[in-house]
């Protein structure tokens, strides 16, 4: 069928990506790595090793590339923020088919424009994932979590396509839906995700410790992301916010201090910019938020 997804690009085989990658080509899907040369030929010889509880432990076969040379059905951009204006020269768009969906798994609501000020509109598909995967090296992936749960958006996408790619998603184990509001997608992972990144960050301890020693922050933190994410149009639900973080495992990290741990670039821009940038487009007061995105840039220069 012409809707069909049958081969996949993954831009950025890390935790996030080398999972999918996996996944997608143990359902029979041909899956083109794209990244470094040595990432690449280690792709290339010893495919990707997954460790998980919820997947179980497999190897799978991958293709793998410095960049994409021949047309696919969808390519998933797994790439850091950080990271996104270099890997995306690896997707020139001669490459790239008439109907090729550009996936980006990013955190933040800024990426979308971005890509489509390049790319058709039609044809940027923007998505969440819910999961604690970790690259341990090249190739070899660690999923820490008992979930993976996809949110599937893309206002300007054929409905037809969207559902081509959340039943190949789907196919491939992890849990997916598609949404027919990409602007409740992406805030309501924001919404969550900014108080858990900042917070951990600027502290450097795991969200247990946050919503004890630190609940003051963490409770207006998530009033002011939920005010802005109101304002820009989404729902928001500052309780059920607060009574997930209540439901983490105590020793959870976010990305952000991990990375911050591992002394590499944060997205502090993509999430905390991005939060400042939209609250002071609509005129929402958020000084917990400015405070806090202040402490963890003078902390981490």
């Amino acid at each position: 069928m012409a809707n069909d997804i049958r081969t996949v690009a993954v831009l950025g085989p890390g935790g996030v990506g080398g999972l999918l990658a996996a996944l997608l080509s143990r359902a029979g899907h041909r899956v083109v790595c794209l990244a470094g040369e040595d990432t690449a030929a280690t792709l290339r010889t010893q495919g990707i090793r997954v460790r998980s509880g919820q997947f179980g432990d497999f190897t799978a076969e991958v293709e793998a590339d410095t960049a994409l040379r021949t047309p696919v059905d969808a390519v998933l951009i797994t790439v850091k923020h950080t990271a996104l204006d270099t890997a995306l020269t690896r997707i020139p768009p001669s490459a790239l088919g008439e109907n090729t969906l550009l996936v980006p798994f990013l955190n933040g609501v800024e990426h979308p424009a971005l890509l489509r000020a390049h790319h058709r509109p039609d044809r940027v598909a923007p998505a969440v994932i819910r999961v604690e995967s970790t690259r341990v090296a090249p190739g070899v992936i660690e999923h820490g979590s008992r979930f993976t749960g996809i949110d599937l958006a893309g206002d300007q996408v054929p409905r037809d396509r969207l559902d081509a790619l959340a039943q190949a998603l789907s196919a491939a184990d992890p849990t997916v839906r598609a949404h027919p509001d990409e602007t409740a997608v992406l805030w309501a992972k924001l919404a969550f995700l900014a108080p858990f990144a900042l917070l951990t960050t600027r502290h450097g301890v795991p969200v247990g410790e946050i919503r004890t020693r630190h609940r003051e922050d963490l409770t207006a933190l998530v009033e002011e992301t939920a005010a802005v994410s109101r304002a820009c149009g989404a729902p928001a639900d500052p309780a059920r916010s607060l009574a997930l973080y209540d439901a983490f495992e105590p020793a959870a990290k976010s990305s952000m201090q991990r990375d911050a741990e591992a002394g590499l670039p944060l997205e502090l821009d993509a999430i905390g910019g991005a939060l400042l940038r939209a609250a002071e487009r609509h005129g929402v007061s958020v000084p917990v938020t400015a405070r806090l995105v202040k402490e963890v840039a003078a902390a981490t220069r």
